[in-house]
């Protein structure tokens, strides 16, 4: 019989196991920070992914689970679903851009330092983008998809993931809506692409790419952070709401257009093959 912490297959419900997951990751993170505080620093983007890395190992291997399942089997495939994930991702940021371009919203220029920081906000950028989709996508996410189903793995995810951005939302103003709506089906297009590939492969590239594009290349905002690179952006003019302003294309109509278009196709794909037995849809209780 099933119990408060074993399922009808006697195995330890998701529940505990999200727990432990945090446990494992505060007892690593916590004497990172006291270190970085004491020595005047602060837990690079890079540091972070480590951390969540190798809690999310810890935890799998706890529950006797290939790491495969975890991040996607390393082959060919896994690269290729990672290169398809970048190109989507950078085309999410290119045409909204090219679009306020057309309109006369936006011009550019060459940064004369921006191709020497460009290395440094990549590094940064690629941190961020690895420790966020270990968090959102990785063992957490993977977890409440076994226990609850897909849809409502999926909500409380993007709740959580649009939560983590609460400090550039609070600075976006009257964009603050729009962009916390942008970021939230950004989360659930992350998701999808982890549901469809069962792998980690694609969402990091979608993540990585779009704010690379959107920042140390084209020179926009990346959720309100300022990212120099090659180019400089000058809005021109035109209302916050189609520009997304200092917040960067996050908080745009035509970006959120982008990010639906991408849901969308993400939503109706069907893989030709499946990598590994299909992920459960919607239970009505934790397992």
């Amino acid at each position: 019989m099933p119990s408060l912490f074993l399922n009808a297959e006697r195995r330890l419900r998701n529940g505990w196991w999200i727990l432990i997951f945090f446990g494992v990751l505060a007892a690593i993170l916590l004497p990172l920070i006291v270190s970085a505080k004491s020595s005047g620093s602060a837990v690079s983007p890079i540091q972070q992914a480590a951390v969540v890395l190798v809690a999310s190992c810890i935890c799998q291997l706890l529950r006797r689970r290939p790491l495969s399942e975890l991040f996607g089997r390393l082959d060919i495939t896994w690269l290729r679903e990672l290169a398809w994930g970048a190109l989507a991702g950078a085309s999410m940021m290119l045409v909204p851009a090219l679009l306020l371009a057309s309109l006369g919203l936006v011009s550019w220029q060459w940064s004369p330092s921006g191709s020497l920081l460009l290395s440094s906000a990549v590094r940064h950028l690629a941190g961020a983008a690895a420790a966020e989709e270990l968090m959102f996508r990785g063992f957490i996410f993977q977890r409440l998809i076994d226990g609850l189903g897909q849809w409502p793995a999926q909500f409380i995810v993007a709740g959580y993931f649009v939560l983590t951005h609460s400090d550039g939302l609070s600075g976006a103003g009257e964009l603050g809506p729009l962009a916390g709506v942008n970021i939230f089906l950004a989360s659930v297009m992350f998701g999808l692409a982890f549901i469809r590939t069962r792998s980690l492969a694609m969402p990091f590239g979608l993540h990585f790419s779009a704010n690379v594009t959107q920042g140390p290349i084209l020179g926009f905002g990346v959720s309100g952070d300022s990212q120099p690179g090659l180019l400089q952006s000058t809005i021109l003019g035109g209302p916050a709401w189609l520009t997304g302003g200092a917040f960067g294309l996050e908080a745009s109509v035509p970006g959120l257009l982008c990010v639906l278009v991408a849901v969308v196709v993400l939503y109706r794909w069907k893989p030709s093959c499946e990598k590994s037995p299909a992920l459960p849809t919607d239970k009505a209780h934790l397992q």
